[in-house]
This record gives C-alpha cells, structure tokens and sequence, in this order.
C-alpha cells in the first residue's frame, strides 16, 4: 500500500469521529436550548454536517473580510461569526426549526463550549491533534512559501527558569520532549550568566540588540527628566528600545518577534511590548489574529481551557494555605484571572503566530512564553503547578516539533531563559516593613515618593496582550504613575534588588554627601538583617560595596573586613562594576540578604519567586543547543548569548550554520 492510502486509512477514522463528535454535541445543544429543534436525530446529523462545509467555505472569506474591515470587525466577528455559521447551517437544513437568531446566538456558544470540552477529554495526551490542526490551518501559507533547504531558527524564551531546574525536571522525566532531545545527542544544555539586573527588560535587551547596559533594572528614576521608567510600558520600552537599537537587531533581517519585550528590530512584531503602541505597526496584528479569532480551535477553545485554569489556581491556592506552604504571597483575583490568560490564552495564541509563520517559511522566530515565570513568581520555583507550567511549554515544543516537519524549511530549535529565579519570603513577610518604609524611617523623610509595589509587571503582560488582541494600548499603560516633583526620596524594587534615589539632589551622589543629608541611612541599611550589601559611590574610592562587617573596593579590589560579597558568587564583583558604570543606576543600589542553608532570598516585592539582583538560581538561565553549533567560550551577560545567536544565524564568519 502506498504512503497516500495509508494516509487515506488513517484520516478517514478522524473524518468519521469529528462528525460523530458535531453530531452528539450539537444534539445536545438542541435538546437543551429553546428555540432551537429537530424532527429527529438523523436531522441533527444532517444539520451538523451541513455546518461542517459551510464553515470550511465561509469561515477563511470571512477572515478576510473581518481583517480588511479593522478590529472592530474581528471582535464583532468572533461574537458573532459562530452564530452566523450555525443559523445558516440549520436554516438550511431540512427538518430543523428555528425561533429566529438569538437562541442560534446562544446555541453557538453552548455548541462552541461543549465541543471544547470533550476535546479536551478526548484529545488528553494527543499532542499530535494540535500539531495537525495548525498544520492544516497554515497549509494555504504552506503552498504559498517558497521552498528552500536554509534552516530557519526558532528561539523559544522559557521566562525565567533556571539552568538547574532545568536538569532536575528533565531527569524526572517532567519535560520529555526536551529530555528526548538531550538523550538523543541532538541538543545540549548550557548554563550562562545573567549579569545584574537579571531581568527579562535586561536580557532581552542583550538577547535581541546587544544593549543590555541600556536597562540598569526593571524600574528606574531618571532624575534629569523627573520621571520613572518601567519596561513594560509600551511607552517605555519603546524609548529605550530606541535608544540601543541601531536596526541590525538579531530579528532584523526578516525574523519575527513574538510576546517579547523588545522586538530585536523584527519585521514582523507581535504582542511585544516595545511596539504594542504603535498604530498599524510592525506586523500589523489583525491579519495575524484574526484566523486565531475565529478558529473553533483558537480562542473559544482556549477560553474554555482558561475557565478551567482559574479553578485549578483556586484550588492550589487553597491547598497551599491549608498545608501552611512556606513560603507564600496570598494570590489575588487579579494574579488569578492573570494566570489563566497567560498560561492557556497567551500560550495557545503565541504558539498558533509561532506556528504560522514557520508554515510560512521565516528565517528566525524568536518567542518568549512567560507562564511559568507568571506562576513561579506566585507559587514558588519548583512548586508543582510552576512545574505543570513547565510541562505546557514542553507541549509547545513538541507541537512546533511535528508543525516543523511541514514547513518549506528545515528549523532548528534554540531553548533559552533569561534568567532564573530565587525562592523566599518577602522582605516584608519576613521583618514586619517594607523597603520603602526602611527607606522613610533612616531618612525621617515623610513625603516620599514610593515606587516598589511591583503591579507594572503583572499589569503589563496582560496590557501587551489585550493591546495584540484589540490593536489599542489601554488606557494609562502608556504611562503610569510618576514621582511627585516634590519627592525627596524615590525609591524602586527590581524582586531582591532595590535602588534609591535622593531626587531633590541632581547627578550620582557620593557615600560623603548622603552620610551629610541622611546620617542614619547607609548605616541602617548595613546593619539591617535583610540586606545583604550595598553598592554605593565615594570620592576617593569610587564604586565601594557595604555589608555589616566589611566593605569592597570594586576599583582596586581591596576588602576591608569581611566580603559582603564573598557568598555572591565569583561574578558578584564584575557584575557590580559594570552596574555602576550603567547609566540612571541609584545613588545606592541595594540587594537582600541570601540565605545559603535555605538558598532563599527576600524580595522587596510581594513575589515568593524573584529575580533581579544576586542571590540562588536567579542568575543562572539555561541554553538548549543544536550539538553541532558550538559556544565560543563562557557566555556571561546577555550581549554574550546575543553574539553567539548571530554567529550561529550566519551573520559573522566565526561559526555558520551546518
């Protein structure tokens, strides 16, 4: 028998079980809303296979049309493009009765969540059902590709996970695809270095441009213009993004940026925050989504999957409390509804982009999933639902894997992080106050400006996305709260790394002139229980660190006493020095204690997993490799990763692709 009666053999029983599957649910949706009825059961399968070719006739015209028309049009057209379908299908249909649009309206979503439903029973474990249905979806960019043999590269950003987690959940068997990959010979894991701050503002800014000394931390006052600067305002990452690009990004030669921060100056650029802002910008969204929109198995089906996220979060949530999980952050409606939409919406709808533009042949695709961070940060690292996190991602790849094997190129795949994350209580948890409040009290400064809460991160994830999906930035993610001008003090939190700024004072100041203007300050800070060091500036020593019983010279290297730095790690001292050279850092630049035994840290935000400064995995990212490419010496920073990705992209001579 020839490969095509084989395929033949093997499609007919899906053929037969997807309209056995239509002809239950949609029986069902008769049977239970009024309005809507039969003659008899062999109506229902008429009417149900009646809707299955007007769906496949009508369903790409109206993509077409919803796209032209704006956005708008696609969200009216996913309100509405199901009942559409439906009420023609059944008005069509001998033997079935209708009570005119509205209970077609409401039958179409009881259909549409029904059929979500038992997929998702029915496909549980089929990997491969996913993979076949975005492949036939982008089968028509498929044909329109022009076929070459030049891989194309897919970097796929695993935020915020750990070179070491990475290793324990591949020999648990928890991430079988990546496992497959590393057991074969075909990949091998690296470890590098996320220099301070280990952020994902400032490792995307090295990973995609090379400029990661442009981002000093995830929030920052710039005390020239008055204002706070956070890189996931679209506002904000748009400046900066400004700033070090010089248009040779490592996406700039027709590669596609998808949910990133900063777009590595893409073509193409996606639900990624530095572009999110820009009206009919790179990529223009709509022609993108408007197929995930209207896709049966796109949206409504994730929403589905999302309801049933928010009940798992509410469950765990609940477990942690009553088994007195230390440590742990109480999570909120607003983290709840947040979890949902980034560990089913956003996973499903970046791999459905990333998916369409490998079946359309793009050179280099390079997307950051954030879900596991999103959970982490709430959860803790290594807590079984962050884990379950892990496990989807593994699910992408697996899916990109088989999508992969239909694309007009061959595709290599590039696994990354950008930085780890540390586990601990907050500092407030743990001491009754907050670092801001530590600040006011040594300060004796009552009208501080506080900026430390934490909210933008959260807040401009889903900002970003709600921007992808309706085309508009919403209203005040533009921008966002600025320090009062007559702030004395501001003072910002990066998860363990805070920075203070005496604002009514101009330029970097010096350990003699704050000693002057707040005696109780640095030395308050130092002896405090919760802090592990400060870095601060002096007149005749430059950049010196502080901790309770000793200081570093990062100029000469000299330690007075002992090293606030010595349980940092062997890159603690580079990584501070190039710190004080960045641009709008502190006047003092503050990082937590780290608790060796445990290997927790204390956050200044409200996160039990964090990131930001030094201390535990949180400076440890991974680097899942092709075998054959091979790394050019230790990568420390992100700029170092970035020279590499371009090496094994062909655009320097040191390494090209096989």
């Amino acid at each position: 028998m020839d490969n095509g009666d084989a395929s033949g053999e093997r499609r007919l029983p899906r053929v037969l079980g997807i309209v056995a599957l239509d002809w239950a649910v949609l029986g069902v949706t008769v049977w239970l809303v009024p309005g809507v009825t039969a003659d008899s059961g062999w109506t229902v399968l008429l009417a149900a296979l009646v809707l299955g070719v007007v769906a496949a006739v009508l369903r790409p015209l109206l993509v077409r049309l919803l796209t032209w028309v704006g956005w708008a049009g696609v969200a009216l057209g996913w309100l509405l493009s199901q009942a559409l379908l439906l009420y023609l299908a059944l008005s069509v249909t001998p033997g079935m009765h209708l009570d005119g649009f509205w209970p077609v309206f409401w039958a179409s979503w009881l259909y549409g969540t029904l059929v979500s439903v038992v997929l998702w029973f029915v496909t549980a474990g089929d990997l491969s059902v996913l993979a076949r249905h975005l492949t036939r979806l982008n089968r028509r960019h498929r044909r329109a590709a022009a076929p070459t043999a030049v891989p194309g590269v897919v970097v796929v950003q695993v935020d915020g996970l750990s070179a070491p987690l990475t290793g324990w959940a591949v020999r648990c068997g928890n991430l079988p695809t990546l496992g497959r990959w590393l057991r074969s010979g075909s990949h091998t894991l690296d470890e590098w270095h996320a220099q301070l701050p280990a952020t994902t503002p400032a490792s995307q800014a090295g990973l995609l441009h090379g400029g990661s000394d442009h981002v000093p931390a995830f929030r920052w006052y710039e005390k020239e213009a008055g204002r706070l600067v956070v890189t996931n305002r679209p506002h904000d990452s748009a400046m900066v993004e400004a700033r070090m690009s010089d248009g040779r990004g490592l996406l700039a030669d027709g590669g596609v940026s998808v949910s990133n921060v900063f777009s590595g100056d893409a073509p193409t650029s996606l639900l990624t925050m530095s572009t999110a802002g820009r009206r009919g910008g790179p990529g223009r969204p709509a022609r993108y989504l408007t197929t995930y929109l209207l896709d049966p198995f796109g949206l409504t089906h994730a929403l589905v999957l999302t309801v049933g996220e928010i009940v798992k979060e509410l469950h765990q949530a609940r477990r942690q409390r009553l088994r007195d999980v230390e440590p742990r952050i109480p999570r909120t409606a607003a983290y709840v509804m947040l979890r949902g939409a980034t560990n089913v919406l956003l996973r499903h709808l970046n791999l459905s982009i990333v998916a369409e533009h490998m079946m359309r042949g793009a050179p280099v695709v390079f997307c950051d999933f954030v879900d596991y961070d999103e959970i982490a940060h709430h959860a803790g690292p290594a807590r079984p639902e962050s884990l379950a996190a892990l496990e989807g991602i593994d699910n992408v790849l697996f899916t990109l894997e088989r999508v992969a094997a239909a694309a007009p190129r061959p595709y290599r795949f590039v696994v990354l992080s950008d930085h780890g994350q540390s586990q601990g209580p907050t500092f407030l948890q743990r001491y009754g106050t907050g670092l801001e409040d530590l600040v006011r009290r040594l300060t004796a400064v009552h009208d501080s400006d506080v900026v430390a809460t934490g909210a933008e991160e959260h807040r401009g994830r889903a900002d970003t996305l709600r921007a992808g999906i309706t085309g508009r930035v919403p209203a005040g993610a533009e921008t966002g709260p600025e320090p009062a001008p007559a702030a004395r003090v501001v003072v910002v939190a990066s998860g363990n790394l805070g920075m203070v700024y005496l604002a009514d004072r101009p330029g970097r100041l010096t350990m003699e002139e704050i000693d002057e203007a707040h005696p109780r300050l640095l030395k308050g800070l130092t002896g405090h229980a919760g802090i592990g060091w400060v870095m601060v500036r002096t007149r005749a020593h430059g950049p010196v660190v502080l901790g309770p019983e000793g200081r570093h010279y990062l100029t000469g290297g000299g330690v007075e006493g002992v090293d606030p730095l010595g349980p940092f790690g062997p890159y603690a001292a580079d990584d501070l020095r190039r710190h004080d050279g960045l641009a709008h850092v502190g006047d003092l630049v503050i990082n937590s204690a780290w608790d060796a035994t445990t290997d927790e840290v204390t956050a200044f935000e409200e996160l039990t997993g964090s990131h930001g400064g030094l201390g535990g995995w949180q400076n440890r990212p991974v680097l899942i490799r092709p075998t054959d490419w091979p790394v050019d010496g230790t990568l420390v920073g992100a700029d170092a990763v970035h020279r590499q990705l371009l090496a094994w992209l062909g655009r320097e001579t040191a390494v090209s692709l096989p």
